[in-house]
């Protein structure tokens, strides 16, 4: 099985959700079942139905955290010494070329990604356009829009 590279902090994330699945959503769903059932015939039952639904998406989602986390290599972005390299796990402050507007992203897995936030999924053409560059390189992105080129202006790791 392939690791997955994941933040310490995207990991406890998943372990979260996890628990919270487990202990109170799982449970849960299981009562609705029960009561759904009392009601008689099940065959016309909507509450019985959504219930089901709910309980095999509950019950997938358990198994896709469990194999992401047992599949997981966590990274610690703090205890990372790259010398000013762009690894994944590193916070990097760019410089649009043409612009010279300023952005800054950490590199992060895949179901930690949110752009919004700044947290940039390492598999995308910016991550991969970053990765292995140093503070001062300029990267170049060849994305849908087109290309841009950034200026890597800081690398941290936070």
């Amino acid at each position: 099985m392939a690791t997955l590279p994941i933040t310490k902090r995207g990991a406890e994330k998943l372990k979260t959700e996890l628990q919270q699945l487990k202990s109170v959503d799982r449970p849960a769903v299981i009562n609705a079942i029960a009561e759904a059932r009392a009601q008689g015939d099940l065959s016309e039952n909507a509450e019985y139905d959504a219930a089901k639904d709910r309980q095999g998406f509950i019950e997938g989602r358990i198994k896709d955290i469990e194999g992401k986390l047992a599949a997981a290599l966590i990274v610690d972005p703090a205890a990372l010494h790259a010398e000013g390299k762009v690894v994944f796990g590193a916070t990097v402050e760019l410089e649009e070329e043409e612009s010279g507007e300023r952005v800054r992203y950490q590199i992060v897995g895949e179901d930690e990604a949110d752009i919004k936030l700044g947290l940039l999924n390492v598999s995308s053409p910016i991550a991969r356009a970053l990765i292995g560059k140093f503070e001062g390189d300029v990267a170049v992105v060849v994305a849908p829009g087109g290309e841009k080129s950034y200026e890597i202006i800081a690398v941290r790791y936070e």
